[in-house]
């Protein structure tokens, strides 16, 4: 076949997918539900920071940058792609954006993918909040087709960590889900080894998959993340999806319950919450190399290593260990 008469082809299937009379010959997981909602749907995401000082103590990045949000990346496909995913590799996008929050390659990533196999709709963004709480807004359209949501917005600063959703399916059968509500936590894109929010560039060779950070995984005291007294970490941040009502192609905002506008405090009470009574260790640096050894030749002497308080205890918590320790050495160097 030449070029042409494969282009002519090619052309002519993708028009045939796309007609609505083409949807049942595209190969569809037996396992995925069927979307048979018949008009569109525009919705509104919210996203809503609670990345406080109060309710992540540790480490709390107060400048240089303070704690703050990336700008969303959000795609609406079909159930066949997935931006990013738990327990798989980061694609090169992701990786550029939970780094550096460049966009590009991600962007480049999500066009490929609607015109390789028609898997996505569209893509949008959401502005950056300048601040570890804070609110931005977006709107967005889904189809029958192409019914999921997938979003990134990477915390600032971070080596590689970020929040999200993978695939959030907003159709049930015929309808279209008037509210959507999800908590946030952190994620590790696998390509950075760093452990603190303030870490310089490590970069993670080989690659590892996407994790999900927990209250004690990665389980080392310096991680940023690491609060072992607590059975989870409290959501970073919370997007809602409310599903706008069209009246004449004029789009009019649900009345949004009063508690959407206003800007969390960090210290909701909830079981894994960290609390003003929650005890905090004390937590310590790594000794530092043994002094030298001072003493007269001949003699035994004495050389001394220290390490000082990252974090002091707080509500009877566990106290400080000792921060000098000696022992008996012999002169080097003697004459």
């Amino acid at each position: 076949i030449n070029n042409v008469t494969f282009e002519a082809l090619y052309h002519l299937l993708v028009v045939m997918l796309t007609l609505g009379g083409g949807v049942q010959s595209m190969p569809v997981p037996t396992d995925v539900p069927m979307c048979t909602a018949s008009e569109p749907a525009h919705y509104k995401l919210t996203f809503t920071g609670k990345w406080s000082r109060s309710a992540f103590p540790k480490q709390y990045p107060v400048y240089r940058p303070p704690a703050q949000w990336s700008n969303v990346v959000g795609v609406t496909h079909s159930s066949d792609y997935h931006m990013w995913q738990q327990n798989g590799f980061a694609s090169n996008g992701v990786k550029e954006f939970s780094e550096k929050g460049e966009a590009w390659t991600l962007i480049k990533e999500v066009e490929a993918a609607g015109e390789r196999i028609q898997s996505v709709y569209g893509i949008f963004s959401a502005p950056a909040v300048l601040g570890g709480t804070g609110q931005m807004n977006t709107e967005f359209e889904v189809f029958a087709r192409h019914s999921y949501l997938s979003f990134i917005v990477r915390i600032v600063p971070s080596p590689d960590w970020f929040v999200g959703a993978d695939s959030v399916d907003l159709c049930e059968g015929d309808h279209w889900k008037e509210n959507v509500s999800l908590e946030l936590f952190p994620y590790d894109a696998g390509t950075d080894s760093g452990f603190t929010f303030s870490s310089p560039n490590f970069e993670t060779i080989p690659q590892d998959k996407i994790t999900q950070i927990t209250s004690s995984f990665p389980s080392h005291p310096a991680n940023s993340f690491f609060y072992p007294r607590l059975k989870h970490l409290p959501p970073m941040a919370k997007v809602t999806l409310t599903k706008v009502k069209k009246t004449n192609q004029i789009i009019s905002l649900p009345v949004e319950p009063t508690q959407s506008n206003q800007l969390p405090t960090g210290n909701e009470i909830e079981d894994n919450l960290i609390t003003p009574d929650t005890p905090l260790d004390c937590e310590v640096s790594v000794w530092s190399p043994w002094g030298l050894c001072r003493g007269k030749c001949g003699d035994s002497g004495v050389q001394h290593r220290t390490r000082y308080i990252l974090m002091h205890a707080a509500n009877s918590g566990k106290a400080c260990p000792q921060l000098e320790e000696e022992r008996k050495c012999f002169p080097d160097n003697c004459l």
